[in-house]
């Protein structure tokens, strides 16, 4: 009898004890530090995502969303915005691959993508500026060619060479024709 009755204040405590208003917001990401409500593509991502971001205390990136890291890669170290180079420029140089495609380190592009989604998602939650489009697209475009180059070519649409070469080229109509065919003739070497 007293372990029942043990058990039923143990119970009644765990409901009563508990804080009264847990907001969703202190469940969320610790990238997402605005009001916003996501695109659903983009909260689908930041949710798959938010397992292997870490969030700095200190230091604020792009529309004082905080600087992420992923597989021991900080945004602030490949922040396009701190270049003196065009987005796209930035992004073909910095984000370049090996040759052949084949050997490029697939999780180190992937955790720079994971930075660039997880900053973007934060820019998104306070309505910032989405320049990042650009060289978020062109990691996701390199993310898939090296995919394709080592044998695992992503099956869905949205995620495939032309379709996110498309994406690259839309987001970028300021950039030079020198640029842009450079995109182009990269979305034709997948092996």
């Amino acid at each position: 009898m007293k372990s029942h009755i043990a058990l039923l204040l143990t119970g009644a405590c765990s409901v009563l004890c508990a804080p009264a208003n847990i907001s969703p917001r202190q469940n969320s990401a610790c990238f997402i530090v605005g009001n916003q409500v996501l695109p659903a593509e983009t909260a689908t991502i930041a949710a798959d995502i938010q397992s292997r971001i870490t969030c700095s205390t200190s230091r604020r990136t792009l529309s004082g969303v905080p600087d992420v890291t992923s597989g021991g890669i900080s945004f602030s170290s490949i922040n396009f915005a701190n270049s003196d180079q065009t987005s796209l420029q930035f992004a073909l140089s910095q984000f370049a691959t090996a040759t052949p495609l084949r050997n490029t380190d697939l999780a180190k592009f992937q955790s720079q993508l994971d930075v660039y989604l997880a900053t973007e998602a934060g820019i998104r939650s306070v309505g910032g500026n989405l320049a990042i489009k650009v060289p978020k697209f062109f990691l996701q475009f390199q993310v898939s060619r090296i995919q394709t180059a080592q044998g695992n070519p992503p099956t869905a649409p949205g995620l495939q060479v032309d379709h996110l070469r498309d994406k690259v080229l839309k987001n970028a109509p300021r950039e030079s024709q020198a640029l842009l065919d450079e995109v182009r003739r990269l979305a034709t070497v997948i092996a």
